[in-house]
């Protein structure tokens, strides 16, 4: 059997609450209406009794006894006179001999089942005592002297037809009321139930076709409340797999690009040697050498960049001293620039910038900076380094002589195997992972890295790294 989804769920809940609210209204109203109206009913029934003995007491002071009520005739008339006379000022007979009632006004309403009792309360007039439920009694006085009881029964439901009547309009009118709020409350759930739940069902099946792969998937909701916002956060995160997906099979295809090049140029190296081709000498050798340092660099910078990804790239940091770090640098690479007909230049802080960091691993950040600059720079040109301090951090540059990039691309370059030429000759473009190692290496030390377009018409990257603690 299958079980009830949210939408019916959240649909029984909202109109299972609405109608128990409603029934409780209703039962409340019911209970009140009639407790209230006993009570109305009582208030009036006393009103109408304490004016009845009233009456009564006049009657007995006018006759000096209850001799003439106790013929039937006599008793309805006083009651008649009582219940069409009461508001009025009207002469009527006040003899005793004919037992007429005194001028008096009576009570609006008199019940009918009334019963007049003597001190000892046995019965002069009415209907008898036995037929009245609970009675209640009232004394008649005469001189602040008891002469007799009226007794009544007591308002335990509404004998009045009239009133019956007027009750059962009232509680039809609460059931219509009820059912017109019934259906509005099954409508307004049903529209709530399927307004807050049907974005969701939509999201359930966007991210059923996201797992499925699907990464060009996205939600359209035209609202601004969470839903909206969810709906958003979603097609952020399917643009974000979309992107790495197309970045994961781009690397993927650079790659084997990467590893297929210079083990093709080795395998035609060697069958070239095989043949005869190419004579077994020295030069022959050096440039097998020359391939193999290639891959093997190439191999490194994918296995670093692997260990950076998993956090195990391991870090041995000292204190190191930047203006000393980058004179030793430009003199082991002075030769190879000037050999490109480059000049390479180096401007130190005038105080000492000590930082800390692991000495091989900024050497690799500032080795690949330089191999880039000497790849790229045009011959004639020239290449300029220069370290200063920036308040609590150490700031080195490195800014060479066209050509450069755009500026849509300084931050491109940080990507891995991204290059800017669309070549993907090794000799012109490099393999793409230099630059992407620098950004890790200068993160792993707290620092940063961005690309700028240089003054000396190239292209500028600056390294900014926080000075250790006791220089601060």
């Amino acid at each position: 059997m299958r079980r009830p989804g949210i939408t019916a769920k959240l649909f029984l809940a909202l109109l299972g609450g609405t109608l128990a609210v409603l029934a409780l209204m209703v039962v409340a109203l019911h209970f009140n209406f009639r407790c209230s109206f006993l009570d109305y009913v009582h208030e009036r029934q006393q009103e109408h009794i304490a004016e009845l003995a009233e009456l009564l007491g006049d009657h007995y002071a006018a006759n000096g006894d209850w001799s003439t009520l106790s013929r039937p005739e006599h008793w309805h008339q006083l009651l008649r006179y009582a219940l069409h006379h009461g508001n009025e000022d009207a002469d009527a007979p006040s003899s005793a001999a004919e037992g007429g009632p005194p001028r008096h006004p009576g009570p609006r309403s008199p019940s009918r089942h009334l019963v007049l009792l003597d001190t000892d309360r046995e019965k002069i007039a009415g209907t008898g005592l036995d037929k009245l439920e609970q009675p209640s009694f009232t004394p008649i006085k005469y001189h602040e002297e008891t002469v007799g009881y009226l007794a009544y029964p007591s308002p335990l439901r509404i004998p009045d037809p009239l009133v019956q009547r007027f009750q059962a309009e009232q509680l039809e009118t609460a059931a219509q009321i009820t059912l017109v709020a019934v259906v509005l409350a099954f409508l307004l759930s049903l529209g709530l139930a399927r307004s807050f739940l049907g974005p969701v069902s939509r999201l359930a099946e966007a991210s059923r076709r996201l797992t499925a792969g699907h990464f060009n998937t996205r939600i359209s909701l035209a609202r601004y409340d969470e839903l909206g916002q969810l709906a958003g956060d979603f097609n952020r995160l399917a643009e974000t797999l979309e992107r790495n997906e197309r970045l994961r099979r781009e690397v993927m295809a650079d790659l084997s690009h990467e590893l297929r090049t210079p083990v093709s140029v080795l395998r035609g190296e060697i069958e070239a040697l095989e043949d005869g081709v190419r004579p077994l000498d020295q030069q022959a050798l050096g440039r097998l050498q020359e391939h193999v340092t290639g891959l093997g660099r190439l191999i490194d910078d994918l296995y670093e960049l692997a260990l950076a990804d998993a956090g195990a790239l391991d870090y041995r940091k000292e204190p190191i001293e930047l203006n000393a770090l980058l004179a030793e640098l430009v003199e082991q690479w002075r030769s190879r620039f000037e050999a490109a007909q480059l000049v390479l230049e180096l401007e130190t802080a005038e105080s000492e910038l000590w930082v800390e960091g692991d000495r091989r691993r900024l050497g690799s950040l500032w080795h690949n900076l330089l191999q880039n600059s000497l790849r790229y720079t045009t011959a004639g040109g020239s290449t300029r380094i220069t370290a200063a301090r920036i308040g609590a951090s150490a700031r080195a540059t490195i800014e060479d002589t066209a050509p450069g990039i755009a500026v849509t691309e300084h931050e491109a370059i940080f990507e891995r195997l991204y290059r800017v030429e669309g070549s993907r000759s090794r000799d012109s473009g490099g393999s793409g992972l230099g630059l992407a190692l620098c950004w890790t290496i200068a993160e792993a030390h707290g620092g940063s890295v961005r690309a700028y377009s240089a003054a000396l018409g190239g292209l500028g990257v600056e390294i900014e790294l926080p000075l250790r603690a006791r220089e601060e």
